[in-house]
């Protein structure tokens, strides 16, 4: 099926993407972001290109693989891991998908809100507002925020200052790592944006500042703006400036934002500073420290992470966790918040920093500065909005070449596309013959128009609803936050919308009884995305198994997440046994061909777990007299195999060992199947499986089988709090 595709709507949203591949920025056409409850929508009116981080990230991007590599080994050590655990050619699928993902750039903006999710009571709409964050404060006419990263513009700041609230909040952040005091001494390296905004919030606290750039431009500038003296000159003559300014005694502080591979920065540092002196690191620079500068001295070096406390919190700055101002005064808003109203009380003078403003349109001009192509001096380049222009909801790509589809095919809508939708499922899904892809819904429709664009759908939105009334769409495939999962796939029946959706089912009992409920008033198919279930590895080892009651032993080397990880979130993710362990449970009841009778769990005695823990043992019976045992660890190398099933029954015994390999033995018979180039989990089958349920009437997982499994995982969980064996219902549906 060949398209071409063309824009048919005038009005969206442009936004400034780039290719991680291939590092061509671009300006696009995309569907504006969709509400959520906790944040607001903002109309940007500007936005502040940072010519530290996005220049590091263009950077990156335009790098040759071998030197991303290099810049990266730590994501090199991931792809070499999972190759070990899922085969090459799954691994190398997963890679090409995510660098030919174009990425949003952006991190600060400002503009005015237009819509107000419903746990923000305290943001109105048309209130003016500052925006921070990386994936959130993008480049783009329209942006989602959560509360945790906006901030209200005081009267008598333009949305021009307000648009430096980011890279205000990370100066104010490292100043304060400082811990200065009244009238101590303060040298800045490097006076880019946030040396020079580093600088002036030093004077606003009543600190002598003496700034540093080898661009002597910049020191003139930043003595302009407060700085009673600098220097460009060398290291010599740096030095003695800066002793004689002290008498002799050197800087009480030294701030490093400068931004350079070389550890020249850190080198330099010690000896601008006085006997324990305080050193902090806010620019991205090279630490090769050296030891005997900083122990002579007994210096302090600290790092300064960003906006401050909350940043990188998924809890705080996305679920609107607010730390307790009692113990901790300063975190990312309240820094945010803080730097505006210095400006607004005329302390800090950030317009002489603006050194280019561009329109949007031309977006490309404006990171000409910062690739090299353009020769001009620049310190701040703003970008500039049309917030008066009306939003459409949805981008509609004209297919003006289109073969003829048969009344048997089956178009599908697919609600979230994310690493694992575009790496793993749409493949699968897309070599399935007489389907296709009628449209994509993405929260963000940030990537939403590329996607289609790749899987050759004419339509796409950033509200999934949109897609449920198309008369083209058959099937829904639903891959977004589990969280979402019951509503999507609840509306999906109610519209008579056959659905596939990745696991689980629903994070909790509630969730769960509403599926059942629109289940119970529909006659779709609904298929939740055991995949191992379908892998040929599975199925052989059933029908070698199958006329006895089974012994299963299941271990799982699933290794660490970090507890602030979306999974781990009972509100978000439900946690790892219900987003995870429900695989294995399932498995398990294929297997035996009954549901699960009874559950208890046992859990590692761990202080720094989790709502649920990631070490633990799982004990099953099902109601055919089956027994299984389940043991889940993150606690060992993750480079170990992920997964061994063992089974025993009949006199025979069979294992799967990493879904790669399958040995069956007993009965005098000794058979192997070993699988060389990837991992044979089964996805490509379950998507078989699914559209020839939907041909055939008849679902390749019955409904029970899929709330029993869901059942199951919540007994676990009750089972942990309470340390007794859980019962199961024998009808899931109906207990």
């Amino acid at each position: 099926m060949l398209f071409h595709h063309s824009l048919v709507e005038e009005t969206k949203i442009k936004t400034v993407l780039q290719n991680f591949k291939t590092g061509v920025m671009t300006v696009e056409d995309v569907p504006p972001p969709l509400l959520k409850d906790g944040g607001v929508i903002v109309r940007n009116t500007v936005s502040l290109v940072s010519s530290g981080t996005e220049k590091a990230v263009i950077e990156l991007a335009k790098m040759n693989p071998i030197q991303k590599a290099r810049a990266r080994p730590d994501l090199v050590k991931k792809v070499l891991n999972k190759a070990g655990q899922d085969g090459l050619l799954a691994t190398a699928r997963i890679v090409s998908n995510l660098v030919n993902t174009p990425l949003p750039l952006g991190y600060s903006s400002a503009g005015f809100v237009s819509e107000v999710g419903s746990r923000v009571p305290d943001i109105s709409p048309g209130q003016r507002v500052a925006c921070a964050g990386l994936g959130y404060a993008n480049h783009a006419e329209s942006v989602f925020v959560p509360r945790n990263l906006i901030a209200r513009v005081p009267d008598g700041v333009s949305d021009a200052e307000a648009t430096f609230v980011t890279v205000g909040a990370i100066a104010m952040h490292g100043v304060r790592q400082a811990e200065l005091t009244l009238g101590e001494f303060v040298v800045i390296l490097g006076m880019g944006l946030v040396g020079q905004i580093a600088a002036q919030i030093c004077k606003a606290s009543g600190c002598r500042v003496f700034c540093v750039d080898v661009d002597g431009s910049k020191v003139e500038l930043a003595k302009e703006l407060g700085c009673f003296d600098g220097s460009s000159g060398a290291e010599g003559d740096l030095i003695a400036s800066v002793m004689e300014h002290t008498r002799g005694v050197g800087a009480d502080a030294v701030i490093i934002t400068a931004g350079t591979k070389s550890s020249q920065p850190i080198h330099l540092a010690p000896k601008l500073s006085r006997d324990r002196g305080r050193v902090v690191a806010v620019g991205d620079i090279g630490h090769d420290v050296p030891r005997r500068l900083y122990y002579d001295k007994e210096i302090d070096l600290k790092q300064s992470r960003s906006y401050g406390p909350g940043r990188y919190d998924p809890s705080y700055e996305e679920g609107g966790r607010d730390y307790p101002i009692g113990y901790v005064r300063w975190t990312e808003n309240r820094n945010m918040e803080l730097f505006l109203e210095l400006v607004s009380q005329k302390s800090l003078q950030l317009l002489p920093l603006v050194t280019h403003r561009y329109p949007i349109e031309d977006a490309k001009k404006a990171y000409s500065h910062l690739d090299g192509s353009s020769k001009e001096s620049y310190i701040a380049i703003l970008l500039e909005y049309d917030a008066r222009k009306s939003l459409e909801v949805s981008v509609r790509l004209d297919s003006l070449s289109e073969t003829k589809r048969r009344v048997t095919d089956v178009g599908f809508a697919v609600v979230g596309a994310g690493q694992f939708a575009q790496g793993v499922l749409l493949p699968a899904l897309r070599k399935v013959p007489g389907t296709y892809f009628h449209g994509f819904a993405t929260s963000s429709g940030l990537t939403t128009v590329n996607i289609a664009r790749k899987f050759q759908a004419p339509v796409c939105t950033s509200d999934y609803r949109q897609l449920l009334d198309a008369g083209e769409v058959s099937a829904v495939l639903v891959a977004t936050r589990h969280d979402t999962h019951a509503q999507i796939v609840s509306d999906a029946m109610k519209a008579g919308k056959h659905c596939f959706v990745e696991k689980p089912l629903a994070i909790n009992q509630a969730e769960l009884n509403k599926v059942i409920e629109a289940h119970a008033a529909s006659s779709v198919i609904l298929q939740t995305g055991y995949n191992r279930r379908f892998s040929p590895l599975a199925c052989r080892l059933k029908e070698a198994m199958s006329g006895s009651p089974l012994v299963m032993q299941y271990r799982i080397n699933a290794g660490f997440i970090p507890g602030a990880h979306w999974h781990q979130d009972d509100e978000i993710g439900g946690g790892r046994i219900v987003g995870e362990i429900c695989h294995f449970v399932d498995l398990m009841q294929y297997l035996c061909g009954a549901y699960p009778a009874s559950v208890s769990a046992i859990a590692v005695n761990d202080s720094n777990a989790p709502a649920d823990p990631d070490n633990l043992v799982i004990s099953l019976t099902f109601f055919d007299g089956s027994v299984g045992s389940i043991t889940y660890a993150a606690c060992g190398d993750s480079s170990f195999p992920k997964e061994r099933l063992e089974v025993f029954g009949g006199g025979r015994v069979g294992v799967i060992d990493g879904w790669r390999s399958l040995v069956i033995q007993g009965n005098g018979r000794h058979t192997r199947q070993r699988c060389w180039f990837e991992a044979q989990k089964g996805f490509r089958e379950e998507m078989n499986a699914f559209v020839s349920s939907i041909r055939d009437g008849e679902p390749a997982i019955s409904f029970s089988s899929q709330v029993a499994t869901a059942r199951a995982t919540f007994g676990i969980q009750t089972s942990i709090r309470t340390g007794r064996w859980e019962p199961l219902p024998k009808d899931p549906v109906n207990p």
